[in-house]
């Protein structure tokens, strides 16, 4: 079988973790503030504060810009639900605005439309591993006073125009055992703003700089030494790990290409694509899925309902036509892209679904 996704980990992260279990300091200590100025160099960025997962980066990244109750934040609907659910649990309100058809991201020009007087942020995703437009999105933020919350939880070391995500606003990655790296379960801040960074820190630590002064409301949401000790391993990794996923997709691309019924992933220019996904529009998209099946590749979707169609949303009262997520959602597929296929599984990837379009 060949997987949609596979964490690769070796001798370099077990002996890290051995290392920390035998320090006997195995909850947040000097290998999160190790990790933390890592993570902070790669991106760019002066500061990192990492959490416990990537969900809890974008509650936390919100709340350290003082984002709470009767704010709004435009979003994308086309996403793992977490990104609209972080801004929920602030108590503001996800404002949805669609995306474009060819890399999946919002769209600028919908997000223009979506403003109001209570918009206080923006929060672009930038899905699958490839930068949504930062400089359409930054002058936006910037013409209205706004600010950004990058979702990069897909998409670390991507960039646009040159520039790191997670570099342009406040940056939230996830390190989620499928993600690019990861840290087993785990999500990190990054930013360049001295106050956003010790307020994440904060709010991640039941509000506490010092033991037991507790200077505002927190929770509990740290990372491990142990969870930082693998991703200080995995880190070290990523730029191999991408040049694989970007040579796995090239072959992807070039081998698909000019199938009738199917649009292979596209990279925008600019922009440098870190493929966490390869996503295809097909044609009979859930028929290619069970024929891959059979043949022994797997396959997944991302995301087959749009979050404003999620029954939740629906029953807060979300009734937004957004036709292109709801378009893409019928369509989108993920192939295999990750860092541990062979040429020949790349191969097979391909023969497979020309042999399904040849057949159909």
């Amino acid at each position: 079988m060949i997987p949609i996704a596979r964490p690769l980990l070796g001798k370099e992260e077990i002996d890290a973790v051995t290392e920390v279990l035998s320090s006997g300091m195995i909850a947040q200590g000097p290998k999160v503030d190790e990790f933390e100025i890592a993570f902070s160099r790669y991106t760019g960025c002066e500061y990192a504060a990492a959490v416990n997962s990537g969900t809890a980066a974008l509650h936390i990244a919100l709340l350290a810009h003082g984002i709470g109750k009767g704010a709004e934040v435009i979003t994308s609907p086309f996403s793992f639900i977490a990104t609209a659910n972080s801004i929920l649990y602030t108590g503001a309100k996800p404002v949805f605005a669609d995306i474009s058809p060819d890399t999946y991201n919002i769209d600028p020009e919908r997000i223009q439309e979506k403003i109001t007087s209570k918009t206080r942020a923006l929060m672009p995703v930038h899905l699958y591993g490839q930068s949504a437009d930062m400089k359409a999105i930054m002058e936006i933020a910037e013409d209205h006073k706004l600010i950004v919350i990058e979702d990069a939880c897909q998409a670390h070391g991507a960039e646009c125009l040159g520039k790191r995500v997670g570099s342009f606003g406040t940056g939230a990655f996830s390190f989620y055992p499928t993600k690019n790296m990861t840290t087993s379960e785990g999500g990190i801040i990054t930013t360049s703003d001295r106050e956003v960074a010790e307020k994440a820190k904060m709010i991640r630590a039941h509000g506490s700089k010092v033991r037991y002064l507790h200077e505002m409301l927190g929770f509990n949401l740290r990372m491990t030494d142990i969870a930082a000790a693998i991703g200080l391993a995995q880190l070290e990794k990523l730029d191999g790990f991408t040049a694989a996923r970007q040579k796995n997709a090239a072959m992807l691309s070039a081998g698909l290409k000019g199938i009738p019924g199917l649009v292979p992933a596209i990279t925008k220019p600019g922009c440098t694509h870190v493929f966490h996904q390869y996503t295809i529009r097909a044609e009979k998209r859930d028929e290619l899925a069970e024929f891959l099946k059979g043949k022994g590749i797997g396959t997944g979707v991302h995301y087959p309902i749009p979050i404003h169609k999620q029954p939740y949303y629906m029953e807060l009262g979300y009734k937004d036509s957004l036709p292109v997520s709801e378009k893409a959602a019928q369509e989108v597929l993920s192939l295999p892209v990750h860092p541990a296929l062979s040429a020949d599984d790349v191969q097979k990837i391909v023969s497979e679904v020309k042999g399904f379009y040849t057949k159909a």
